[in-house]
């Protein structure tokens, strides 16, 4: 193999990371992590590094988040012994004449960084991958099944939401929301509604579900996904 082969290959290995990252992140959200404590406790399983705050209490007081935590170390743990092993392997078979051969040695790595940039940066190219992810991660822990329910945050013991309704729940079709007395019996409260035409606007008396919208709702997270439907588990002993 060499050496632009070499470059290619952990270049890709690179972007390859990245995208696992993003996924195993997803999969935290979708248990009830909000987007920035999972990504930073994604980051420390993957590598192994064993960085620890209170926020790892989160995953360790709940059963799924646990059985979760164990594949992403056993899946980062494996990942990284075969990539260090692929890489001395090739290393070790590049003559050292290759080593100073070209610009592409360098091209090819910053040609990766600026692809995951893009991903991160534009906010078009970034909704558009989170959707992606988003839908293949759906479809591995709840088989594409039920409304998606995806905490932004906490404030106490109640959670700002995303809700993007897959279906819209029996009692809700078809009424306003000040008909459907969502607030007076589960303490959710709709503030934003997001349509299929992208364009968001504030929830009112009037607002009507329609399939496909996205809901910023603000309640107990639990109580979120049971009145969404959503594919979730609330046990005690989780």
């Amino acid at each position: 193999m060499n050496i632009y082969a070499a470059f290619t290959l952990f270049s890709l290995t690179i972007l390859l990371y990245w995208v696992i990252s993003e996924l195993f992140t997803i999969f935290f959200r979708f248990t009830g992590l909000p987007e920035e404590k999972a990504r930073f406790q994604v980051i420390s399983l993957l590598t192994g590094c064993g960085f620890t705050t209170r926020e790892s209490e989160m995953i360790l007081s709940n059963r799924r988040r646990r059985r979760l935590a164990r594949i992403t170390m056993l899946f980062g743990y494996v990942f990284n012994i075969t990539i260090v092993s692929a890489f001395i392997n090739i290393f070790l078979s590049l003559k050292l004449a290759e080593l100073g051969d070209s610009l592409l040695v360098v091209l090819i790595p910053l040609g990766v960084i600026a692809i995951i940039f893009i991903f991160i940066r534009v906010p078009a190219v970034r909704a558009w991958g989170d959707r992606v992810l988003e839908g293949f991660a759906n479809r591995m822990i709840r088989g594409g099944e039920g409304n998606i329910v995806i905490p932004l945050d906490y404030l106490g013991k109640d959670s700002i939401a995303l809700v993007t309704l897959r279906y819209i729940p029996e009692e809700y079709q078809g009424v306003s929301l000040a008909q459907t007395g969502l607030k007076a019996d589960t303490g959710i409260l709709v503030m934003l509604v997001e349509g299929a035409d992208g364009k968001t606007v504030p929830a009112g008396a009037n607002t009507v579900f329609r399939l496909g919208d996205k809901l910023t709702v603000f309640g107990d997270y639990a109580t979120i996904c049971r009145t969404f439907h959503a594919r979730e588990s609330f046990n005690e002993d989780e």
